[in-house]
């Protein structure tokens, strides 16, 4: 992974040329309707209170686990004994990017919906409270992570969540066999430059034109740069949106040239 201070210089640089969140000069009217409608949608939803009270109980929980990590590891420990609040301070996405895609998963009405990454399940948990009535699959390699995620499930009485366990490696492509079709695709797993690109192709046998695709860590290292670069060059993506944490993936059929856009968030 990238050291702090070139992660900050790529941060700083993404910041003054991004267009500024508020969709002054965007030239695309589907890009400007996503950043009215979904990217600063300031409403707070229903799901939103309780989650955050998870998060904060999982801060202060002292457990510790055994770590699976068939990734590129942990950028703040290398041992595989962590403490859930350790991972609860270092791998949970912020709440503005859980909520974000909530918002996303509830105004595109996504069903089917498949996360590479379950963690202590809280952008899980935002995932499926977006659409009770839809199926979230969420892939998580660790197993003692993926019995606390379990866990807060049941605490969040979420019924619409099936976790796979296992490496992504053995258990996505017999998932995708399974299913018709994937609506929202969220992937934060592995962060490294091969097997992200290949899980977003074989992702991809099972998009349509109105799927949507959430990478997690675009710009976290080198090779999640060169991947971030291949999908946004892959024929079947026509537009793409870069918020520095995460980059969204459309496949819209209508837009005949791919646009690639940068935005403030």
């Amino acid at each position: 992974m990238y050291s702090a201070l070139k992660l900050a210089t790529k941060y700083l640089s993404y910041y003054f040329t991004a267009s500024n969140g508020k969709g002054h000069g965007v030239h695309s009217p589907f890009v400007f309707n996503f950043i009215t409608n979904v990217l600063n949608d300031r409403r707070t939803f229903y799901a939103y209170e309780e989650l955050e009270t998870l998060r904060q109980d999982l801060i202060s929980d002292n457990r510790q686990l055994t770590i699976e990590d068939f990734g590129a590891g942990s950028a703040v420990t290398k041992s595989n004994e962590r403490k859930v609040k350790n991972i609860a301070g270092s791998a949970l996405k912020h709440k503005k990017y859980g909520q974000l895609m909530f918002r996303m998963v509830d105004y595109y009405k996504a069903n089917t919906i498949v996360e590479l990454g379950t963690s202590l399940g809280i952008t899980t948990g935002y995932l499926a409270s977006a659409n009770l009535k839809g199926q979230v699959y969420t892939l998580e390699g660790a197993r003692q992570v993926a019995e606390v995620a379990k866990q807060n499930f049941k605490k969040l009485s979420l019924e619409n969540i099936q976790v796979v366990e296992g490496s992504f490696d053995d258990t996505l492509q017999p998932l995708l066999d399974k299913i018709n079709k994937v609506d929202f695709a969220f992937i934060d797993g592995n962060h490294r430059r091969e097997p992200t690109v290949r899980y977003f192709e074989q992702l991809l046998s099972k998009a349509s034109e109105n799927s949507v695709f959430v990478f997690d860590d675009i710009h976290w290292s080198e090779g999640m740069e060169d991947a971030w670069t291949s999908i946004k060059q892959h024929a079947s993506v026509t537009l793409t949106i870069d918020l520095f944490f995460i980059g969204i993936v459309f496949f819209r059929k209508e837009q005949k040239v791919a646009q690639h856009f940068s935005i403030r968030f």
